[in-house]
């Protein structure tokens, strides 16, 4: 199973909740508690759970199946970025993107052709508003 992204998110925004308590970095430093509040990060990884779950439960992994999948959790991470006012940034956008592939590669899901197939060049950017 591979690591979820927002795994590895509320490590470091606890890590950097310590160090700021501890008086070894600064609150202006500490871009975790900016970029990752805990509030985000479990709406973040209700969705990707949701995705998970519904990937590995698919009979029959379809284009049609795969892609209306991709699109679920798409649209929901779009309506957590609206709810935190546009909160997804480029390098988090780029970790939620790479993971939703992940997640179909870890399906034994061919990420490559399925892309080809849909002349596209990566999974979430048809439905991204982030």
């Amino acid at each position: 199973m591979i690591e979820r992204v927002t795994q590895r998110w509320r490590l470091k925004l606890a890590e950097q909740e310590a160090a700021v308590t501890a008086g070894t970095l600064s609150a202006d430093d500490a871009y975790a508690l900016t970029f990752f509040p805990l509030s985000f990060v479990t709406a973040v990884n209700s969705a990707l759970q949701a995705y998970e779950e519904e990937i590995a439960n698919l009979d029959h992994a379809t284009d049609n199946a795969v892609w209306a999948a991709v699109e679920r959790v798409v649209v929901a991470l779009n309506d957590v970025d609206a709810a935190f006012v546009h909160h997804i940034e480029t390098m988090t956008r780029e970790e939620l993107s790479e993971y939703i592939e992940e997640v179909l590669a870890d399906a034994d899901i061919d990420v490559e052709a399925l892309l080809e197939r849909r002349g596209v060049e990566e999974a979430a950017g048809e439905w991204r508003d982030w």
